[in-house]
């Protein structure tokens, strides 16, 4: 089970802009490990959202339980495979 969920959702509004939102609920953990986590999907979006994202979509991230765990190389390889499966959909 990856360390979150993505969700993907075309604007229609003409903006070729990619948008981003995080959302990591308090089940997670404290403050700390919440802010910990965001700052990772922060690098991830970074890193892979400008070549593998959708133009004009928001996207949203959804922390998981077991992500702040995860290696960050599986983390990028799951939402390079997430985007993937995104744009055959």
């Amino acid at each position: 089970m990856p360390g979150f969920v993505l969700l993907v959702r075309e604007r229609h509004d003409g903006d070729p802009a990619m948008r981003l939102g995080i959302t990591v609920t308090k089940k997670i953990g404290n403050a700390v490990v919440r802010n910990r986590m965001k700052r990772r999907f922060r690098a991830l979006a970074r890193a892979i959202l400008p070549t593998s994202g959708i133009t004009g979509a928001d996207h949203v991230l959804i922390g998981r339980e077991g992500g702040i765990e995860r290696d960050f190389a599986l983390l990028e390889a799951e939402l390079a495979k997430a985007l993937r499966k995104v744009r055959k959909a």
